[in-house]
């Protein structure tokens, strides 16, 4: 399988975030030192304020530039490979629904859409909805639970009484 509509997705998403910040950055930067921002009495703190939102949209902004490069880095591992490891596309059975997972390096919780392919969904029939997918990282819960495990692998319940899930396809 190829795996550059995975980065693709991510870089897009990533870079749009990048945009964003960096855009609002500025603005608050202009802000907090524009004219109108002037204090007008020792309470007056507006200019402040916006000094220090500008300074954490700027690490904001350097975090996302620190992200596309890890993206940009990843080498994914090969295809038919036999247990989940960064950057491998896992296919989840929780109940009666199925979630897809890309393990990344970072940015866990983007969630993005992909037209399902025969290597992504080999049992969707064309005109199927696009895959939904979400980046968990290894630093989270479920991805430390999911590195190493194999398809026909369980996972414990993410909380007492939850369902169990298991890995049903690795990409």
């Amino acid at each position: 399988m190829s795996k550059e509509p995975l980065r693709v997705a991510v870089l897009s998403a990533l870079q749009a975030e990048l945009s964003r910040q960096t855009s609002a950055a500025l603005d608050a930067r202009e802000e907090s030192i524009s004219e109108e921002s002037r204090a007008e009495n020792k309470y007056d703190t507006h200019a402040q304020e916006a000094a220090y939102l500008a300074e954490g949209q700027a690490r904001l902004a350097s975090e996302l530039a620190v992200a596309l490069a890890a993206w940009r880095a990843l080498v994914f591992p090969p295809a038919g490979h036999s247990v989940a490891q960064l950057g491998s596309l896992v296919t989840l059975a929780v109940g009666s629904r199925t979630d897809h997972i890309l393990l990344g390096p970072n940015n866990g919780g983007l969630t993005f859409s992909l037209p399902p392919t025969p290597d992504t969904a080999p049992d969707a029939a064309p005109g199927t909805a696009p895959l939904e997918i979400t980046v968990v990282t290894p630093a989270s819960p479920l991805g430390r639970s999911l590195l190493g495990r194999a398809v026909g692998d369980s996972l414990p319940p993410a909380r007492k009484g939850g369902p169990t899930s298991g890995v049903s396809a690795l990409a």
